[in-house]
């Protein structure tokens, strides 16, 4: 099979037949194999009935029901576990992705060997409100990750399929798909600039926390791609940082005292001295950020996946 469609959704009735249908045309204009998997995230409208109807008239549709919402990860994540096209691309549901697009991600995938394409909306059809925060979004993502792309979060994606088999998304990580599969070996990591268009049906899923929320899981994802197994890296670091800084002001009074004493000079109180506290505050923060990071390298000693590593090729 040449190309998994698979389409995250969320109240999104009105547009999937159109999405659909849609899709079709592009596929046998161009002469592909595929299948076309929507993964209803406990939609509270129609949308699993019509996925229903659209199975029963197509059959390259798939569908999976969540009982509730998970979120958009979770879809992603079982929708990736049921490709099995050679290329897997995703898009969302509600038409502001284009399938026209399909064929050029495709190429860039199966022909120029990409391991992974990022859309890029380089012209967004959303309000200020939207598109300033979206920047500066991305701009942090890229100082924090190091991969030069305009849009991590852009919902149109293509990947080898052997890529999507080798990353686990959870959470609300599905913003930071491109720092997972570097993390994972896959270094061929390229962007198309894609068409945004306007939302025809319905209104956007996400709120402004989404904003707070992608800045909180960034950190998470840069943790946890740094120093997932080496955590003693991080917090034994900073620890041993603050302990010195907090040990060198210790020694900074107890020298000024001294000095006081020596040219017998009348010495101020120790406790009075402000950086009395700043050096003991350092060396009890420090001591427990090592101690943090030391019973954290013991529990990745114990952990299942210790070893685990992604084997490209063997002979």
């Amino acid at each position: 099979m040449n190309i998994s469609v698979v389409i995250p959704l969320y109240n999104e009735a009105d547009s999937l037949p159109e999405l659909v249908a849609w899709i079709a045309r592009v596929m046998e204009a161009n002469d592909y194999s595929h299948e076309i998997i929507l993964v209803d995230d406990g939609s509270t409208d129609r949308s699993w009935e019509v996925i229903e109807e659209l199975a029963a008239a197509n059959p390259a549709v798939r569908g999976i029901k969540f009982r509730r919402n998970y979120g958009k990860s979770a879809a992603l994540h079982l929708g990736f576990e049921r490709a099995a096209g050679e290329v897997v691309i995703t898009m969302d549901a509600d038409l502001q992705d284009s399938p026209d697009e399909i064929p050029a991600l495709y190429h860039m995938i199966a022909r120029e060997h990409y391991d992974m394409v990022s859309g890029w909306k380089k012209k967004r059809r959303d309000p200020p409100s939207k598109t300033i925060p979206t920047k500066l979004f991305n701009a942090t993502a890229r100082r924090f990750s190091g991969l030069r792309l305009h849009d991590f979060n852009c919902g149109l994606k293509a990947y080898r399929n052997v890529v999507i088999k080798n990353i686990e998304i959870y959470g609300e990580m599905h913003r930071y798909i491109p720092i997972l599969v570097k993390q994972a070996g896959f270094g061929r990591i390229g962007e198309r600039a894609v068409a945004h268009q306007a939302r025809k049906y319905g209104s956007s899923k996400f709120g402004l926390s989404r904003f707070i929320n992608g800045f909180l899981d960034l950190l998470t994802v840069t943790f946890i791609t740094r120093f997932a197994k080496k955590p003693m890296h991080l917090f034994g670091a900073v620890g041993t940082l603050l302990v010195v800084a907090g040990i060198c002001s210790a020694a900074w009074i107890g020298v000024e005292k001294w000095i006081a004493v020596v040219r017998d000079v009348k010495a101020p109180l120790v406790a009075n001295n402000p950086y009395f506290y700043i050096a003991l505050a350092c060396i009890i923060l420090g001591t427990q950020l090592f101690l943090a990071g030391f019973l954290a390298e013991l529990i990745s000693r114990d952990a299942h996946d210790r070893n685990s590593y992604h084997v490209d090729k063997t002979l």
